[in-house]
């Protein structure tokens, strides 16, 4: 008898864990994956920018949507495209998760139909900048034939992503080489009134942020960002000696995840910015290959919950 009972409470605790989890994941607004730089939402239904991320936020009840803006522009530009693809939902309000520049070109979206965003989550976002950006800036000289060369090659490869997503995006490599300096998203943010970013550089800024729509009236839209401090992650993925090379542009000491620096990624509330991922790693690339003490996709997961949490 007390074996029957033992086996019975074991199963009764599968089970309501098994029904708990089910609807950890189900936000009340549906969720939209925004893609940076050089990205894209799926090809052919094989490569998934956001490797797994979008099966592992559905099977527990999110309702979750990819976006693709061009692969190269400014974030103006690119944000102009997701509040369109937004409008074209005909959802009540969406949350966005943005990694990159996706990040930047939500909180564009953002100030142009506020109403529709109820919030933005920036996965080691550009929102300060990268350094990287700044170095190949220096490298490519306006006006310059390099310049002339790198943007044909750029737009050419953003020409060709359009083909296999079939998308008519236009493309401006240089566009999105600028954007991306400091002075570029120094300049951005200026144009966003600061909005969700700390004016004075590496901080975190209130989770509430107010943006007013086009007739003046203020509307609350959540930001929240987490990021990583490492570069190197595993030996196996062929994108880690990259990121290690092109973090050597970074003054010594200063943590970033390849890219972009820590302090850079800070938008809105900091869950943090010193989690143990590299630029790649934090949408789970290259194809599940990451540090092995940390899985990303159980950040987007946590990250789901707290804005179910939270109402959204």
């Amino acid at each position: 008898m007390r074996n029957i009972l033992s086996a019975a409470l074991g199963l009764a605790l599968v089970v309501s864990s098994s029904v708990a989890m089910a609807g950890y994941t189900s936000t009340k607004y549906p969720i939209v994956l925004v893609h940076g730089v050089a990205g894209f939402d799926t090809i052919g239904g094989l490569i998934n920018y956001f490797h797994r991320v979008p099966y592992n936020l559905e099977r527990s009840g999110a309702e979750v949507h990819a976006t693709a803006v061009s692969f190269v522009n400014s974030s103006d530009q690119r944000g102009e495209q997701l509040k369109d693809y937004i409008l074209g939902m005909g959802k009540t309000k969406v949350n966005l998760m943005a990694h990159s520049q996706g990040a930047p070109t939500s909180r564009v979206a953002a100030s142009k139909i506020p109403e529709k965003i109820a919030s933005i989550t920036s996965i080691n976002g550009v929102n300060f900048g990268s350094t990287v950006a700044d170095v190949i800036r220096e490298v490519i000289p306006p006006g310059s034939y390099v310049e002339g060369g790198a943007d044909a090659i750029a737009n050419a490869l953003g020409g060709f992503i359009n083909q296999l997503i079939d998308s008519d995006n236009p493309q401006d490599g240089i566009a999105a080489l600028e954007t991306l300096t400091y002075d570029g998203t120094y300049k951005l943010n200026k144009s966003l009134n600061w909005k969700g970013v700390n004016k004075n550089g590496c901080g975190e800024t209130s989770v509430n942020v107010s943006i007013p729509d086009k007739n003046g009236t203020p509307h609350t839209v959540k930001m929240y960002s987490w990021g990583g401090k490492t570069m190197y992650t595993n030996a196996l993925d062929a994108i880690d000696p990259f990121l290690l090379i092109t973090s050597k542009a970074f003054s010594w000491g200063e943590k970033n995840d390849g890219l972009v620096s820590s302090c850079s990624q800070k938008m809105g509330k900091v869950i943090s910015v010193n989690y143990n991922l590299n630029h790649a790693d934090a949408v789970n690339h290259l194809f599940g290959l990451h540090h092995v003490f940390l899985e990303p996709i159980s950040l987007y997961r946590s990250q789901a919950n707290r804005l179910k949490n939270a109402g959204l």
